[in-house]
């Protein structure tokens, strides 16, 4: 039998439940044409060379199997007719595989090892995602405590305008705004109301007699 591997690209936002049936497909397939599978190396999201409909990352996963050569076109098949898949390839690694139960083993202890490392990748990004989401907290906190600290300041700004907050000619005229121009000048004199010239010789001696007198 000879050992293929058949990688193929899956749109990003794909969750790891529909990773899982979309491999369970591959995996009956490869059951019915006796074919053996030795195991999926998931490389998680990586950035494409070249935008695909659109994206510009997708998750690799490489299914490594043993067989003659049959199967290889209705794995393929599968995978062109699944919308998920961006792009798959098939290569040939071994012409001939002389152990195939070695083979099977080390593929076993390899899966394990892609395992563990996944996890730990998985971990990683989670604690990427929650130091993300609080730092966004943290900065939302900020932006409401600035809101709040500048309404509190302009009310502030307001209670402490006071009495000062008058018209100015209100607080310049005082009791005297109504007040006539002349009448508030001559309030306190006694000739107010009396003609210019009568007020002027009001105690002269003269001041009935003619000028030329």
């Amino acid at each position: 039998m000879r050992e293929y591997e058949t990688t193929f690209i899956i749109q990003p936002e794909i969750s790891d439940e529909g990773v899982q049936v979309l491999c369970e497909r591959l995996d009956g397939i490869l059951g019915k044409n006796e074919s053996v599978r030795l195991f999926y190396d998931d490389q998680g999201r990586r950035r494409l060379s070249y935008e695909i409909q659109n994206f510009q990352k997708g998750r690799y996963i490489t299914l490594m199997y043993l067989d003659s050569g049959s199967v290889v076109s209705e794995l393929e098949r599968s995978l062109k007719l699944d919308d998920s898949v961006l792009r798959f390839l098939t290569v040939q690694v071994t012409d001939e595989v002389q152990d195939i139960e070695a083979r099977k083993a080390a593929a076993a202890e390899l899966e394990r090892l892609r395992m563990q490392k996944a996890a730990e990748r998985a971990a990683r990004e989670a604690e990427e995602a929650a130091r993300v989401a609080e730092e966004g907290e943290r900065l939302a906190a900020e932006a409401a405590s600035a809101d709040v600290k500048g309404d509190a300041a302009q009310e502030e700004k307001t209670d402490d305008a006071g009495p000062d907050d008058k018209p100015k000619d209100e607080a310049v005229n005082g009791a005297d705004a109504d007040k006539p121009k002349d009448e508030a000048v001559n309030s306190d004199g006694d000739d107010a109301d009396k003609p210019k010239d009568e007020a002027v010789n009001s105690d002269g001696d003269d001041a009935d007699k003619p000028k030329e007198d």
